[in-house]
């Protein structure tokens, strides 16, 4: 009785527990890209954090199944874009922008500019709501929260080539929409 009780005072580690850390720590980098993933679909800040969850849940449980998990970034924006794409469809509706982007933030102290500047970010972001998903996608990962052409290729699965033709794409339609 007593080696077993010398057995139990050692920690109990397993795969699980490792892979469990693994993905805690992979989580903890990816997190707020996919909520901003989530956000860029379905244009509502608390829904976002609803599919974003979602996959966060989902990832869990096939995490152990992933073969490449360097790739688990570009896996979750996937997942994620897939997610927010499904509870757009079944809504059937467009979801509201979140409040926070209309809110006025001062920055100058002029009333007057920021009035301004308030009007064209609810503009853009108005104008980018209008575009297809697969132009909004590109659009926020590249141009708003600056990632490179080949790391928002590497996060949806598709080739650099088509980034930058999207990207194009967008912007000729945002000119457009702004003019």
């Amino acid at each position: 009785m007593n080696e077993l009780a010398g057995h139990l005072d050692q920690p109990l580690t397993s795969v699980d527990d490792a892979d469990v850390r693994e993905f805690e720590s992979r989580l903890a980098d990816s997190s707020a890209l996919a909520v901003r993933v989530a956000y860029s679909v379905v244009r509502n800040r608390q829904d976002a954090e609803d599919v974003a969850q979602e996959a966060f849940a989902r990832a869990y449980r096939r995490f152990s199944s992933l073969r490449d998990r360097e790739r688990f970034r570009a896996w979750l924006v996937r997942m994620t874009w897939r997610l927010a794409l499904d509870h757009r469809r079944s809504h059937k509706r467009r979801q509201a922008r979140d409040d926070a982007a209309m809110e006025i933030t001062p920055q100058t102290g002029n009333l007057e500019t920021d009035t301004i500047a308030a009007e064209r970010k609810a503009r853009l972001w108005a104008a980018i709501e209008e575009l297809p998903d697969r132009l909004r996608v590109v659009t926020v990962l590249a141009a708003m929260e600056g990632h490179g052409i080949s790391e928002v290729a590497a996060l949806l699965g598709v080739a650099e080539g088509t980034i930058k033709s999207r990207l194009f794409e967008a912007r000729q339609k945002l000119h457009e929409r702004l003019r």
